[in-house]
């Protein structure tokens, strides 16, 4: 099949930082100033979110992962200077260590106040910062059956993105609270199979219908064909601390894609697995990260997590030299050899017993290995 094209697997990323008091160390407010700022430079790819403290951003539609590790490289460079001239840090961490959502400012915009009124304290709440990855598609119709599969692989890439073990001055237990978080919200998690892209269609228009929902943004789920453009949308992830980690997650969901569109074309697939089995290793996921054990359905055991994703990357690595993609997907053998980014900042915290010195290497950590 060395035939295909898999240029239609153009690669989007979006982080969320979150602003940082230098002197207090807790979240702060910078009152849109980063935001008018970054956008004097990349117009709308920096954006406001809902709470004060956080910052959007978003790189082009890019050819390939190294074209997009230069774009969000750019982004964290350019916004970590305007926020220091300013006064203030960023930082890339699924949760800030102690701050508590209580005090942080809500923006004030129609979107925003629709959702407090909604959803009240579980909009409030909701003061997290994660990672999305959009894979490009040539149709709807390849992007729903690419969805419905690379649902089982959700849980093995979100253990190598876990990042968020602390939440309001406290050890969790979890590598990624983030997700727990996240769940107050309705329609969040793995996402159901969907027969074809009309079944989909039909479940927005009837949330739409019957006043569940204005538009389909506002499902949330873990992995969802986006409602406007030609994409799979990976939304699992807790923002990496590290540009490097970005761009080898990014890498895995596009070759997951790839490869499944190959298999597709030899009128092949990956087996499709139930919400409800692939919730349980979302679990093991959230839970213990890259140290624990996820279940292998097929073999129906348990096996290692780290085995898991070493033959994830056996799986994809027949497309990743046609995507190019290999010096940002060999990153996670890093990642597997020195933690994923709750695992470092729970050694930090070992180490020093210090949430302050958590968070002065969160932010430490936002420009490493960025070279432009």
């Amino acid at each position: 099949m060395s035939h295909l094209s898999y240029k239609q697997f153009t690669v989007g990323i979006e982080e969320e930082y979150m602003v940082i008091d230098p002197t207090t160390l807790e979240l702060k407010s910078h009152e849109q100033k980063i935001v008018q700022e970054g956008q004097k430079i990349f117009k709308d790819k920096v954006k406001a979110e809902m709470h004060q403290a956080v910052v959007e951003v978003g790189t082009d539609i890019c050819t390939d992962v190294d074209e997009a590790l230069i774009d969000i490289s750019t982004l964290r460079k350019t916004i970590s200077g305007i926020a220091d001239g300013l006064g203030l840090w960023v930082g890339a961490s699924g949760t800030h260590p102690f701050s508590h959502w209580e005090k942080q400012l809500i923006t004030e915009h129609v979107r925003y106040n629709e959702l407090v009124n909604e959803l009240q304290e579980a909009a409030r709440s909701n003061l997290i910062f994660g990672l999305h990855v959009h894979v490009g598609m040539e149709n709807r119709e390849m992007a729903i059956h690419i969805a419905n599969t690379a649902r089982y692989f959700l849980p093995h890439v979100f253990a190598l993105s876990t990042n968020s073990p602390f939440w309001e001055g406290r050890t969790t237990g979890y590598k990624s609270f983030r997700t727990k978080v996240f769940e107050k919200f309705p329609r969040t998690g793995i996402p159901d199979i969907f027969n074809s892209i009309e079944d989909y269609d039909s479940y927005v228009k009837m949330l739409i219908k019957t006043n569940c929902i204005d538009n389909a943004k506002k499902i949330w789920w873990d992995l969802r064909v986006h409602p406007f453009f030609n994409t799979v949308e990976f939304r699992i992830c807790d923002i990496p601390l590290t540009v490097s980690e970005t761009a080898a997650i990014a890498g895995i969901f596009q070759a997951i894609c790839a490869k499944l569109y190959k298999l597709r074309s030899q009128n092949l697939n990956f087996m499709m697995y139930s919400r409800a089995l692939i919730n349980e290793n979302k679990f093991r996921a959230s839970r213990y990260g890259i140290e624990g054990n996820m279940i292998d359905f097929g073999k129906e055991t348990e096996v290692n997590t780290r085995v898991l994703i070493y033959e994830l990357l056996d799986f994809i690595d027949d497309v990743v030299p046609h995507l190019g993609s290999s010096n940002a997907i060999n990153h996670v053998h890093q990642i597997l050899e020195k933690g994923t980014g709750a695992d470092r900042q729970l050694k930090v915290f070992e180490d020093t017993n210090s949430l302050k010195n958590v968070v002065n290497y969160v932010h430490s950590s936002f420009l490493e290995g960025i070279s432009i």
